[in-house]
């Protein structure tokens, strides 16, 4: 069964293996300011299988405002199995009261768009990159 838990640095090792994995290079270049990324998020939710981290969302902004929905992403064998949604979800309700909810993504990223769609967000593009906000 799959927990849901908020989590900070402790996972830092792990969570460099899920970008890796997935092929997420651009956070792998400086280990302090991905540190400082995770310090200065104000939501970081994971997806556990056991005590094994496998997914997780994380959050940026001010909490009342703005929040954007800066990492969404679940290790591969675990995908097509609604934890992404899960997490999603969990975020989306956490921050229900914020006036922008936005998450960004690349505009060729088929599955993502459709995900985000399907959320009931609105489209904003320009160039290679998409907004979607509530």
């Amino acid at each position: 069964m799959i927990e849901y838990k908020e989590f900070g640095l402790e996972e830092f090792e792990r969570v460099k293996e899920i970008y890796r994995g997935e092929g997420w290079a651009a956070y792998l270049h400086d280990d302090e300011a991905l540190k400082r990324a995770f310090k200065n998020s104000i939501y970081c939710l994971g997806a556990y299988d056991g005590n094994q981290l496998i997914g997780f969302v994380r959050c940026v902004g001010d909490g009342e405002h703005i929040v954007l929905v800066q990492d969404l992403i679940v290790v591969a064998d675990y995908q097509r199995k609604k934890i992404g949604t899960s997490l999603f979800k969990k975020a989306w309700d956490k921050y229900i009261h914020v006036r922008m909810f936005q998450v960004n993504t690349d505009i060729e990223d088929e599955r993502d768009n459709l995900f985000y769609k399907a959320s009931g967000m609105k489209p904003i593009s320009e160039g290679n990159m998409i907004s979607y906000y509530r």
